[in-house]
């Protein structure tokens, strides 16, 4: 089967999109609290699924949380404690690309941790994210899989891609011999962190459009009845004529000139 096309991408996305904004609604209506990790391999696709849930979603509720590398001092502390200040608040959302779990993944193929932080990152992780719940915040976890053809594939993309470029770090490039070793790491991490209170879900990202429709469909199936009886407050019109936008200052700058079509 081919990759799914745009305009059908387009067509499928947008009642998603409607029940993402009712489940928002709902989110703040009940001061519930929602927390979704995403992983996967680089190139996966985290970035896309993460702004097909957030982009017709107020910023003010929900929050896309990208951690850069710990500072000298973050990195004496607990490994969990910068994450947990990032955590939502009564209703939010907070959508995580890339987690605590980075120490499940590049922090251990790369050598970035020690052996036992390693080992007690998969003893602490469940015991932190059972607290989580017990706390009542709504934890999804999902893991966005990709072939590494497909990841060669992207990864080529970037490089001839100025728009792009910024994605490709030397990481990255480090990474890109270390396939199976990935894979190895992210099974460890399943064996250890798959909990009932707090499962992983399994994504196919190797078509990324059809990859987020899944993971859209999924996420909304999984949470309760997110329907809001409240009612749109009336926009009654104007009294008047409408005024025009006047300066007396500042005029605005010439606009981006554009061919007459």
């Amino acid at each position: 089967m081919g990759k799914l096309k745009r305009k059908d991408y387009d067509a499928l996305l947008q009642p998603l999109q409607l029940e993402l904004t009712a489940m928002a609604r709902w989110v703040q209506h009940t001061g519930q609290r929602l927390l979704v990790l995403f992983e996967g391999r680089d190139t996966a696709g985290k970035g896309g699924a993460i702004q097909a849930i957030s982009q017709h979603l107020n910023p003010r509720q929900c929050r896309v949380v990208a951690l850069p590398k710990p500072t000298d001092r973050e990195a004496t502390q607990w490994y969990f404690q910068r994450y947990a200040s990032h955590l939502p608040a009564a209703g939010e959302i907070v959508l995580m690309d890339r987690s605590w779990y980075n120490r499940a993944g590049v922090e251990r193929v790369m050598g970035y941790c020690s052996e036992s932080e390693y080992q007690r990152f998969l003893r602490q992780a469940p015991v932190f994210e059972q607290l989580l719940v017990d706390e009542g915040i709504l934890l999804f976890k999902y893991w966005l899989c990709v072939d590494q053809a497909q990841q060669e594939k992207r990864f080529a993309e970037r490089h001839v891609d100025p728009l792009k470029g910024w994605k490709l770090s030397p990481v990255d490039l480090k990474s890109r011999s270390k396939y199976s070793a990935y894979t190895e790491a992210r099974e460890a991490m399943l064996r250890a962190t798959h909990r009932e209170q707090a499962p992983w879900t399994l994504v196919d990202f190797n078509d990324q459009r059809l990859g987020r429709l899944t993971l859209v469909r999924n996420l909304l199936d999984r949470l309760p009845d997110t329907r809001v009886d409240a009612p749109l407050p009336e926009l009654p019109g104007l009294k008047g004529k409408l005024h025009r936008e006047h300066y007396d200052v500042l005029k605005p700058i010439e606009a981006f000139p554009v061919e007459a079509r």
